[in-house]
């Protein structure tokens, strides 16, 4: 199992609390320091069947100076915004968590980190 997290947040320690307290087996990866590309995200993405702006945090600084929430969230664009999100990680919705089988949860509540334990 793989969690991507950023370890100054919230959510993404309640994750790992979690996770610890299941002893489920897991690797960290710190994604604001060792981004995913481009191929990476989309696989994500894929696997948890939402599009790169569901994913998005559009109140990041970053956000506001590109514009993002006005960016077109068609299918002509997702290739833009995976790139964008290539780009600047801090844009990515955390944690991530994809378990061995290949199920991925975006990792918000205690239900979707736990329904990635079953």
């Amino acid at each position: 199992m793989e969690s991507w997290i950023n370890p100054a947040c919230s959510k993404c320690q309640s994750a790992l609390t979690i996770l610890d307290a299941e002893q489920a087996r897991y690797t960290v990866r710190h994604y604001l320091e060792d981004p995913p590309n481009a191929a990476e995200l989309d696989a994500v993405l894929r696997r948890l069947a939402l599009e790169p702006w569901d994913i998005t945090r559009l109140g990041e600084p970053i956000a506001a100076e590109l514009g993002l929430a006005a960016w077109p969230r068609q299918p002509a664009e997702r290739t833009r915004w995976i790139e964008t999100l290539a780009v600047h990680p801090a844009l990515i919705q955390r944690p991530i968590i994809t378990a061995d089988d290949g199920t991925t949860v975006l990792g918000r509540s205690p239900e979707s980190v736990r329904s990635v334990l079953r």
